[in-house]
């Protein structure tokens, strides 16, 4: 299974629409086109397909993390409070 199947899998799974996925991607500083972002969906024979490598599908994950729990909170103490 390659990177591009799972990112179409999950695509799927979450109902996720092109805008959500350039959305999540942002949210850990990945910025994508629609045009590129259509290029990893489009089948393996077609002349305009890119393998997605694995920093887009890390990025994606972990964006996706981000968009469903939201940002971590900060928890570390503050030097200057001491």
């Amino acid at each position: 299974m390659t990177n591009n199947d799972i990112l179409k899998k999950l695509r799927v799974a979450l109902s996720l629409q092109n805008d959500d996925m350039i959305k999540i991607l942002s949210l850990v500083d990945f910025e994508i086109s629609k045009g590129a972002l259509g290029d990893l969906f489009r089948r393996e024979d077609h002349p305009g397909y890119v393998e997605a490598g694995d920093q887009i599908l890390r990025n994606f994950l972990n964006g996706l993390i981000i968009y469903k729990r939201g940002h971590l909170p900060d928890n570390r103490p503050n030097p200057e409070s001491k």
